[in-house]
């Protein structure tokens, strides 16, 4: 399961990526150096090493990135902890280890870091400890609170985390704006200052943010800020709360817990917060490479993961539960004429939607589709079978369903509509995760919050929706171009991202119009195929009806195209305009471009191969693809690493390329 070699050194005394030049302040750096993380209490403003209020700062590359930020918890009934602290003793330790991940964007992930653990105490009563634990990576830095074990505090109760971000200049946004702590995570990406979320009348704004928040603060980098490891806790998001047009800052907001909204997080002590991430890179496609979210997790405990696929299914609901004879009908003869789909174009497997239970009740069939018998028909044909379910019959039912799925052969489980990620319902995400494990199920989180890498933990939880995806192309004209060119850059640095794509009724931005049955998509087909290149999902959907791809011969590429990878490569883009990724299974890479409704043409060097020779099969826009989004160009080359192709991709357009290796060269 796991490659590891661990270095975990205490430098006591030594020249080390620690330094504490007085008692109040304590200074981590990333292994390469660039990244600095600096702890210290001030009073006044100013640094005491007698103790204080506990900030924290970041920078890069020398230059400020974060300037002074409070860190305190809000515990009910008590003052603030962690605003007049002293530090008592910060603990130095380092770690290199090698992992692997089930599926990913990687198959084997490198976890280098220098660590700092700082433990503070109050300076007057009650006297409560405080422990902060940091992590500097060479593209991230992680902290989080532990509130330990002590006589002064009987149980955890959190009101409110306070954290500040103070970023050192008022950086540009990519912000998912929120309607309220009730969300799917449903929305578009916008391209705001931090400064455009303050209240300039005075008031601190309520504007609830979204992550993954990508910001590019002008002269210093590209920033991230997420979370990972949101176990036994809340979701953060945040808001700028100065209340003034100068304010360019967020400060973190936890979803209330449902039932009693005063609070955040209760448990027992010792209980420690997630994982806060600002993943850090001068250029923000580094970002996507990124693994830290997963390093951040547990290593998984489960023993066999044999039965843990990647792949690509089949669906039904996209286009209507059409049948064989072009009719709409959601019964089990339709199911079967998907899973013939799914063997003829070799896809791993194939999803049953909503409709074959009552809702309230996934212990019971309700006639329309008989579960077990397509799982009987799909196994003769080497394909699985996956069920959707609602999300509160789950919460009831947990116990009894999911033993039954395993004794019909259900592969997987799509659970839908939790629209909600506080403390009991991210509890809800790891009950489902480890009784799915239990019983040889894989999971699937639509309608939810972001990933924060608990598939390392869990590797059958296999994706997260949270992103505005392929299906509002069913109710409007939300899901565009402008939108497929930004998610990658945003909502896909927290993990897998079931963005369902696979639309072959490809026309202009004119032409479209949603609905519901057979639905159309905008972007040309080349744009589309560049998807399963660029979206991480290790079930990754091909959505359309069977017949939209019959006698296509660009169908070759989805059949060809995995699920999950063993090297992934930023090669160019910028966030909302374009964006090009390379990943490699095996000995074969793939490749996808696209654009935003702007036409581009990109020089792309094929450095990424290595020294063997290749042979290209290309999918571009057809010349006249900007008015006919259909036509595809194909053509096969030879390449190697000096190679240069040149994509010229239309008005949302792209471009699909497999590089099969070429043996005995």
């Amino acid at each position: 399961m796991r490659l590891k070699t661990i270095i975990l050194i205490l430098l006591i005394g030594v020249q080390t990526a620690l330094s504490s030049p007085q008692i109040g302040s304590s200074t981590l750096k990333s292994p390469d150096g660039n990244l600095v993380i600096t702890f210290e209490t001030v009073e006044g403003g100013k640094p005491s090493p007698a103790g204080g209020k506990l900030v924290y700062a970041v920078s890069f590359r020398g230059k400020q990135l974060i300037d002074r930020s409070a860190l305190s918890l809000e515990l009910q009934g008590q003052r603030p902890l962690g605003g007049d602290v002293r530090i008592v003793k910060a603990t130095p330790s380092e770690a290199d280890e090698t992992y692997r991940l089930i599926v990913g964007k990687t198959s084997s992930v490198r976890n280098r870091y220098n660590a700092l653990r700082i433990e503070m105490e109050e300076r007057s009563g009650p006297g409560r400890k405080l422990v902060v634990e940091a992590k500097a990576y060479d593209e991230a830095v992680a902290f989080r609170y532990l509130v330990p074990k002590q006589p002064t505090l009987s149980e955890f109760r959190l009101a409110k985390e306070k954290t500040e971000f103070r970023v050192s200049k008022d950086a540009m946004t990519y912000s998912l704006v929120l309607p309220n702590d009730r969300s799917m995570y449903e929305s578009e990406f916008i391209k705001l200052p931090i400064s455009a979320f303050s209240n300039q009348g005075g008031v601190a704004s309520n504007v609830l943010i979204g992550l993954p928040l990508l910001m590019e603060v002008p002269g210093v980098g590209w920033m991230a800020l997420t979370e990972a490891d949101v176990r036994d806790y809340s979701a953060m998001c945040v808001i700028n709360p100065s209340g003034s047009w100068m304010g360019h800052w967020f400060e973190s907001r936890l979803a209330p817990r449902f039932d009693t909204p005063e609070l955040a997080v209760v448990g027992p002590l010792p209980h420690h917060s997630a994982w806060r991430v600002l993943l850090v890179a001068s250029d923000p496609g580094k970002l996507i490479e990124s693994n830290v979210i997963t390093s951040l997790n547990p290593e998984t405990q489960l023993q066999d993961v044999s039965w843990i696929k990647a792949g690509k299914s089949s669906w039904d609901w996209w286009s209507g539960s059409i049948g064989a004879d072009g009719k709409g009908a959601f019964n089990t003869q339709t199911m079967k004429h998907f899973v013939d789909f799914s063997a003829r174009a070799g896809l791993e497997y194939m999803l049953v939607d909503a409709g074959w239970s009552p809702q309230e009740d996934i212990l019971t069939m309700n006639g329309s589709v008989d579960v077990p018998e397509v799982v009987r028909y799909a196994a003769a044909k080497n394909v699985k079978v996956w069920i959707w379910l609602h999300w509160a019959a789950v919460d009831r039912q947990l116990d009894e369903a999911f033993p039954l799925y395993e004794k019909w052969g259900v592969a997987g489980v799509k659970i839908d509509f939790m629209s909600r990620d506080d403390q009991a319902m991210m509890d809800f995400y790891y009950r489902v995760a480890e009784k799915g494990a239990k019983h040889r199920l894989m999971v699937d989180f639509h309608g939810s919050t972001k990933p924060t890498g608990l598939e390392r933990t869990f590797p059958n939880v296999v994706g997260y929706e949270g992103v505005l995806g392929m299906e509002q192309s069913k109710a409007g004209a939300r899901d565009n171009p402008d939108n497929h060119v930004m998610i990658p850059f945003t909502r896909m640095l927290a993990g897998p991202m079931d963005y369902t794509p696979g639309g072959f009724r490809n026309v202009t931005k004119e032409e479209f119009e949603p609905r519901m049955e057979q639905p159309e998509v905008m972007g040309t087909r080349a744009h589309h195929l560049a998807m399963y290149a660029i979206y991480q999902a290790p079930i990754q959907m091909v959505s359309d009806h069977p017949a939209a791809y019959d006698n296509q011969p660009e169908f070759e590429f989805i059949r060809n195209v995995p699920a999950t990878w063993d090297e992934t490569k930023f090669i160019n883009g910028a966030p909302g305009e374009y964006v090009t990724i390379a990943r490699r299974r095996g000995s074969d890479w793939f490749l996808g471009s696209m654009t935003n409704w702007t036409p581009r043409r990109l020089e792309l060097s094929l450095g990424f191969l290595g020294g063997e020779k290749y042979t290209a099969e290309i999918y571009a826009d057809a010349p006249d693809a900007g008015r006919f989004p259909k036509k595809v160009f194909l053509e096969k080359k030879s390449v190697d690493r000096n190679t240069t192709l040149t994509l010229n991709l239309a008005m949302g357009g792209g471009y699909a390329a497999r590089f099969r290796l070429v043996r005995g060269n």
